[in-house]
């Protein structure tokens, strides 16, 4: 089977989603970190609406490492793992408020030792608020990546990033994590991929028949 070039695959995303961006409501490093933390395995559309209370009643990191298990519980439990999630975000606002002044490190390895707070987690923050060339893989881009055999299909989450950096230059990382997932979530999704309009289907191991 063919294998896609990163030109075709990168004009493609241009033109479906060229606007691409961020889904999260956030107005600082606090607000961002949180909802990331909050939005795996569940959509954005949820975490904004939980997170428009969460952020109202505890607007920083010092109010938020104060607060009870079972109050933010209460706020986020429309959101999976919402257990986990309100324990993970207190113990995370509690760190960041005693350990580094209440602001969000922009350091990967320091990031990585906050609750909450994995791979991808730091990668998504570190792109999205100190605008640096970081590539944070979801589900949505594992799979893509899978499906046009960038990334193998035994590959994990890391193995993927290191797959898809190494298949683009630094300086598309950014947009193109918005981009594949825009495109996995629309056209290249889990259940019912829209193989039939896709113009890059040769190349898919999924879709390359039809």
């Amino acid at each position: 089977m063919e294998k896609i070039t990163k030109e075709v695959f990168l004009s493609y995303l241009n033109r479906l989603h060229p606007d691409a961006s961020c889904a999260l409501i956030y107005k600082n490093d606090y607000e961002l970190l949180i909802s990331i933390i909050l939005s795996a395995q569940t959509t954005d559309i949820k975490v904004n609406e939980v997170t428009s209370i969460l952020f109202e009643k505890y607007p920083d990191f010092l109010s938020l490492s104060k607060a009870s298990i079972s109050d933010i519980e209460n706020i986020i439990h429309k959101l999976g793992l919402y257990h986990a999630k309100a324990k993970n975000i207190i113990s995370c606002a509690d760190k960041i408020s005693n350990e580094y002044n209440g602001k969000t490190p922009n350091n990967f390895d320091l990031l990585s030792t906050l609750s909450g707070v994995g791979r991808k987690t730091a990668n998504v923050f570190l792109s999205e608020y100190y605008n640096m060339n970081t590539l944070g893989v979801d589900t949505h881009i594992m799979r893509v990546a899978k499906r046009l055999q960038i990334a193998e299909d035994g590959d994990n989450s890391y193995g993927t990033e290191k797959k898809l950096k190494a298949f683009f230059q630094e300086t598309d990382y950014r947009k193109l994590h918005h981009m594949i997932i825009a495109f996995g979530r629309n056209e290249c999704n889990a259940r019912k991929p829209l193989c039939a309009s896709c113009e890059i289907k040769q190349y898919c191991k999924y879709g390359h028949d039809l």
